[in-house]
């Protein structure tokens, strides 16, 4: 069957573009980023470690004794040792030596890193009707 489109207008008619969602924004990482916090994250994936840096922040600020830490936590001597370097060498917590101890303490913001980028953006983004879109 042949139509005329004189009489029925076109045979597909188009649909008005409709903004159903907001756009995404992308990533504030780059992947430079992503992999030192990644880094960082890892070392934070261990529940002596959680509890170590746990400890530390409840110190506020004050260096803490490898020997209080140790009691602490119930570990051997060797493993609060290793667990320790972990947080050093991610770079979420700093050593300082006093005769033959070490005292640890947090790195200043270095889990501000980690909280930016579980933190929802200032703005949220807005279609250019200025009205939000209803979504699907």
């Amino acid at each position: 069957m042949i139509v005329n489109e004189s009489c029925y207008g076109p045979a597909v008619a188009e649909l008005p573009v409709i903004d159903c969602c907001t756009p995404l924004a992308g990533s504030s990482l780059n992947e430079e980023r992503a992999g030192e916090l990644e880094a960082v994250m890892k070392a934070l994936a261990d529940r002596h470690r959680l509890r170590i840096v746990n400890l530390l922040l409840r110190a506020g600020g004050e260096p803490v004794c490898v020997c209080e830490v140790q009691p602490l936590l119930g570990l051997s001597q060797g493993t609060v040792s290793h667990h320790l370097k972990q947080l050093v060498e991610a770079g979420l917590v700093s050593r300082e030596s006093r005769g033959t101890y070490s005292y640890f303490s947090l790195v200043p913001g270095a889990l501000g890193a980690v909280r930016d980028v579980f933190s929802a953006p200032d703005r949220v983004a807005v279609p250019a009707s200025g009205e939000p879109a209803a979504c699907c």
